[in-house]
């Protein structure tokens, strides 16, 4: 215990250490749970380790993690045999889950507390805590646990004589195992269930079926890979039916089937070879066998066996079995020594049945007051077991019918709270709806507000762009009329004096010649300036190119304020003069629109502008690394909707390629005709 209790306190040092900032309580339980799993621990030590991760949890006052631990410490006291602890602790778990409304958990405690309560044999305890873990498991749809419920349940009806209750509940077990799968498992509950079926048609003496029903266990017995001691148990019950029915050649054949046997079964099930050979002894002297050194001999092996290895439930049947033989041959003292001794042995054990069959056995002996004695006992006990029996019965039904109403009673809240539910959904709905629609016309009234502004700024822009045709028309103008003047005024005229100093040339004198060589020379130099100039100012300049200024100042302005490296490229294969200002408007709009949607829902960090030329289109490619959308569903957003709306406005298509988180393209082709071309 002290070297658990240091591992308690290294264990919560070092989770503290390693554990520092984080939710460290839960982690602390978590830890400790799984340490209390390992194998090199003592069980004192498992139980030392659980109790410490619970009282962990308690500090939380988080009722899951308190749950969780104990279910923990509980099969760690059921691995040690401490049932008191063991049921106290799952009494306190059923109570928890019970507040959490942990089916799961509702369903695990409830099955530990029938099993614990058929185990000290308080059978209506355990019935009830069966039939609440069979309606948890139900709702879990988990079919194992479920049939294995019905199966225990079965089994309680079948010790109290409740026959029909325990075939119905065996076979409903029966068909949910069927649809699981064939494991051993699986198999060894069917094997089960055939079984307790057989007996069940035994005891209301429907032979026949209750062959059938054997022969059905032996069927899945061979199925399973160690189905051995089944198809042996099996083979003994089907013995029993025949011997009961009174063929005994046929019980006889299939009991000295099993005695070589004796070696395979001997380990796991010592005793079982001492009830065959009393069970077979018994049927030989039913079948006229009067051998009585064989029979004595047998039955003598088969009571030293019990004897050997404590058998207490086999050697009351085999005492009742050497008492009837001793019987059989008038030995009364002999027979008397058995019966009372199964007597005996049977009241210990609460063996009722025994208990019956050894005081049957006792009043033929004795003869005169005593042999009445044993009688009158046997006649008390067996209307006092009919009593009880018909009270259990009685009780199950009660505890079952009080299940269903309890049950009954919970749907009819769940169904009022799910009304009330409903109720408060619809009034809440139709708040919400309320606040929408109020809240979607000031959206709408606030739309319709911008679309007036933008329309009041296409116009404004419309108009500056029109003034600016006409301001860009009055100086191209302007500059042919100055060409024409240079040309045909100031060169003409400087022409003239080159020529007149030219003839100049012919008077005589050096210096006369340098003159007119130097002033020539100069006029050449004007001549050529204005020459130059004048072709120049009468050279038209790509009409429209500020377009493109335009939308590269656009682009640079939001790329830096949406934090976006951007990429822009275009043609010069578009004249921009002979597209209508409506369009370029539209353009403009659609660009500034595209990287507002990218900024407001793509998270994107680059994108790709490019206008090109092709087979008379104007395309516009818009490029995002953004995380893209599913284009196969609607989109609701008003930006590509007024995006749309553009396209078709200036006879256009627009299509949008994109896939989740691989970023969106969008494409824009408008039609174009060069009438230059």
């Amino acid at each position: 215990m002290l070297r658990a209790l240091f591992l308690i306190l290294f264990l919560c040092t070092k989770i503290y250490g390693q554990n520092s900032g984080r939710n460290t309580i839960a982690i602390q339980v978590d830890s400790l749970i799984e340490e209390s799993k390992k194998s090199n621990y003592s069980q004192e030590e498992r139980i030392a380790i659980s109790l410490q991760s619970v009282e962990i949890a308690k500090t939380s006052k988080i009722d899951s993690l308190v749950l969780k631990a104990n279910r923990n410490l509980s099969l760690k006291y059921f691995y040690a045999e401490d049932y008191d602890k063991y049921i106290s602790v799952n009494q306190f778990n059923y109570k928890l889950a019970k507040k959490l409304k942990d089916t799961s958990a509702l369903a695990v405690s409830a099955g530990n507390l029938a099993s614990y309560y058929k185990f000290v044999k308080v059978y209506d305890s355990s019935f009830f805590y069966f039939s609440k873990s069979l309606k948890y498991y139900s709702t879990l749809k988990n079919y194992k646990e479920e049939a294995y419920s019905l199966m225990s349940i079965a089994d309680l009806q079948y010790n109290e004589k409740d026959y029909t209750s325990s075939e119905t509940n065996a076979i409903r077990a029966i068909k949910l195992l069927n649809d699981l799968p064939e494991n051993e498992d699986n198999l060894d509950d069917l094997w089960i269930l055939h079984n307790r079926i057989a007996g069940i048609f035994s005891e209301l003496n429907q032979f026949d079926k209750s062959i059938q029903y054997h022969d059905k266990a032996i069927d899945i017995a061979n199925k399973m890979n160690d189905g051995f001691l089944n198809r042996v148990f099996s083979i003994h019950n089907k013995a029993f039916v025949y011997k009961k029915i009174g063929d005994y050649d046929k019980a006889i054949e299939l009991y000295s089937s099993l005695l070589p046997l004796r070696s395979k079964y001997h380990e796991e099930d010592p005793t079982f070879y001492a009830l065959i050979m009393s069970n077979l002894g018994h049927t030989q002297l039913l079948n006229g066998n009067r051998n009585y050194s064989e029979l004595s001999k047998a039955f003598h092996e088969a009571h030293d066996l019990a004897v050997q290895y404590d058998d207490d439930l086999i050697r009351i049947a085999v005492d009742i079995d050497l008492s009837k033989f001793y019987l059989e041959f008038e030995e009364n003292d002999s027979a008397y020594i058995y019966a009372e001794e199964a007597y005996n042995i049977s009241k210990k054990l609460y063996a009722n049945n025994y208990t019956l069959e050894a005081l049957m056995l006792l009043s033929k002996i004795k003869k005169g007051e005593e042999g009445k004695r044993y009688l009158y006992e046997y006649i008390k006990l067996s209307d006092s077991l009919i009593n009880i029996e018909r009270n259990v019965r009685n009780k199950f039904a009660r505890i079952e019918y009080e299940t269903d109403q309890l049950v009954a009673e919970n749907e009819k809240i769940s169904k009022e709270n799910l009304y009330l539910l409903i109720l408060s959904i619809g009034l809440l709905v139709t708040a919400i709806l309320t606040y929408l629609f109020v809240s979607q016309r000031a959206k709408n009234r606030k739309l319709k507000l911008i679309q007036v502004q933008q329309k009041a700024n296409e116009d404004i822009y419309n108009l500056m762009l029109v003034q600016q045709d006409k301001v860009d028309e009055a100086r191209a103008k302007e500059k042919i009329r100055i060409s024409k003047e240079l040309h045909d005024g100031v060169l003409g005229g400087l022409f003239g004096v080159r020529l007149s100093l030219d003839s100049i040339n012919f008077k005589e004198g050096k210096e006369a010649m340098m003159t007119r060589a130097k002033y020539i020379s100069q006029l050449q130099t004007v001549e050529q300036d204005i020459r130059k100039i004048s072709h120049e100012l009468n050279t038209d300049f790509v009409a429209g190119s500020g377009f493109m200024d335009i939308l590269t100042e656009l682009i640079e302005n939001q790329a830096e304020a949406y934090n976006l490296e951007h990429q822009f490229s275009y043609t010069d294969d578009i004249s921009w003069d002979l597209v209508s200002n409506k369009t370029k408007i539209n353009i403009y709009r659609i660009i500034q629109e595209s990287m507002q949607n990218i900024y407001k829902h793509a998270n994107a960090k680059t994108i790709k502008i490019s206008i090109s030329l092709e087979k008379h289109l104007i395309c516009i490619d818009i490029i995002d690394d953004g995380k893209g959308f599913d284009t196969s569903k609607s989109r609701k957003g008003i930006g590509l909707k007024n995006m749309r709306s553009r396209v078709e406005d200036i006879e256009g298509e627009i299509s949008f390629s994109s896939q989740p988180y691989n970023g969106t393209q969008v494409n824009v082709q408008i039609p174009y005709i060069n009438q230059s071309a």
